[in-house]
C-alpha cells in the first residue's frame, strides 16, 4: 500500500511535467521566426538563380535551332513555332521568368547569314520579362 505523502509527491510531479510554460513556446517560437527570416530570403534567391540558370540555357538552345534551322533550310525562320514543325526543338519552352511561351521576344534583320541563305527571319530571341536580372541587366537584353 501507498502512503498519502508518497501520492501527493506524485501527483505534484506529473501536474509539473505535463506541459511547456508560456515562456517556453514564446522562446521556442522566437527561435523559429529567426531561422524562417533567415532561410526564405536565401530560398527565395537560389529560386531566382535556377530560374536565370533555365533562361540562359533555353536561349542558348534557341539560338543554336535558329542558327541550325538557317543554315540547313538556307533561309531564316519566320517563328518559333516553325522550330519546333522543323524538329529543331520539341516544344517552345516556357519562359522561366514569366512563366508562359508566348512572350518571347524575337528580332528579325534584312541582313543575310550566309551567302546561300534566300529569306530573311528570326535572327534572334530575347525573354518577354520587363525585370532585371540579379546582375542588374534586364532580362530581354540578354
Amino acid at each position: 500500500m501507498v502512503s498519502p505523502g508518497k501520492l501527493r509527491r506524485r501527483k505534484r510531479g506529473s501536474a509539473k511535467d505535463g506541459g511547456f510554460t508560456l515562456l517556453e513556446l514564446l522562446i521556442v517560437m522566437v527561435i523559429i521566426a529567426t531561422l524562417a527570416a533567415v532561410a526564405i530570403p536565401m530560398y527565395m534567391r537560389n529560386v531566382q538563380a535556377a530560374k536565370e540558370a533555365v533562361l540562359r540555357e533555353d536561349l542558348r538552345v534557341m539560338r543554336q535551332a535558329i542558327n541550325s534551322y538557317t543554315v540547313d533550310k538556307q533561309k531564316a525562320p519566320q517563328s518559333l513555332d516553325d522550330l519546333v514543325t522543323g524538329g529543331y526543338l520539341k516544344a517552345v519552352p516556357k519562359d522561366p521568368i514569366t512563366g508562359r511561351t508566348d512572350t518571347w521576344q524575337t528580332s528579325a534583320t534584312d541582313t543575310l547569314s550566309s551567302i546561300d541563305q534566300t529569306d530573311s527571319g528570326i535572327d534572334d530571341v530575347h525573354s518577354g520579362a520587363q525585370h532585371a536580372g540579379t546582375d542588374g541587366t534586364m532580362y530581354n537584353t540578354w
